[in-house]
């Protein structure tokens, strides 16, 4: 199910100074969750964290947490980090197993954008989303929702319902009715011409 795997270890204290005691041991404490189990205080080696988080495929993909007695599935649901440093504060995963469909956030990637018709013919690109929540089997989840911006002309755009995504993928806005907006491409003379019209008074 998963190419990525990570030691960790089960904690028992709990509490903001107990998460700085494992900091300064070069830990980083985390919390299990989901399935119908009950919460599980992790913690994992910083170094190892740093070689796992900058490979984006890690957060749409499963990860195994390794345990020196036993392992569990689960996918990263958030990260909290330090505000100015590159490091990683405290960490929530969510168990799944193979079978079950999960919601996530997935990035969305544009292609052929540089030569886009549009753009090409002098405007302005929009992106109005930049990820979008899906739901889908484990195992199967996108790493990305990619689409094909290469024929879009000024003045037109795209909407979620127009898109096609991978089998068994669903995007959730839809299931809502609310079929967002992608991208677009703007005419740059319109905001333009908007600023040099002349004031009209009554």
């Amino acid at each position: 199910m998963t190419d990525f795997a990570i030691a960790a270890e089960p904690r028992e204290e709990n509490g903001r100074r107990a998460s700085r005691r494992l900091r300064r041991t070069g830990m980083v404490p985390a919390v299990l969750y989901g399935d119908g189990k009950p919460a599980l205080g992790l913690s994992i080696e910083a170094r190892l964290l740093r070689k796992l988080l900058p490979d984006d495929r890690a957060y749409t993909n499963v990860i195994t947490l390794e345990f020196p007695k036993g392992k569990e599935t689960a996918l990263i649901r958030d990260i909290q980090m330090h505000p100015y440093k590159e490091e990683v504060l405290h960490m929530d995963f969510l168990r799944v197993h193979a079978g079950e469909r999960v919601h996530l956030h997935v990035p969305i990637h544009f292609l052929n954008e540089t030569t886009c018709a549009g753009i090409k013919a002098g405007g302005v690109l929009h992106r109005a989303l930049v990820e979008v929540e899906v739901e889908a089997p484990v195992g199967r989840l996108p790493e990305a929702i990619e689409i094909d911006i290469g024929k879009l002309l000024v003045g037109e755009s795209l909407h979620l319902s127009q898109i096609t995504v991978p089998e068994g993928v669903v995007l959730l806005p839809l299931q809502h009715e609310d079929d967002k907006e992608i991208v677009s491409i703007h005419n740059p003379r319109t905001g333009a011409e908007a600023e040099e019209a002349p004031e009209t008074t009554a």
